[in-house]
């Protein structure tokens, strides 16, 4: 079983920093995901390329 991959986003509403823990057992996921400070809905896409290096965007939800 892999270990959670710590990464940080922008809230897209709040523009607060948020730290979020990424599956890496899932190459390509997307998937919302409420913030923490504003609770508004986040799109959270997370990619591991094939060296293992992980990139994460977020998007809101309800533009």
């Amino acid at each position: 079983m892999s270990a959670l991959e710590p990464a940080s986003i922008q809230c897209p509403y709040c523009w607060e920093t948020l730290h979020i823990s990424v599956d890496p057992s899932v190459p390509d996921q997307t998937y919302v995901e409420d913030c923490q400070v504003c609770c508004q809905p986040i799109v959270i896409h997370a990619v591991f390329d094939a060296t293992g290096a992980l990139t994460v965007t977020a998007e809101p939800e309800n533009p």
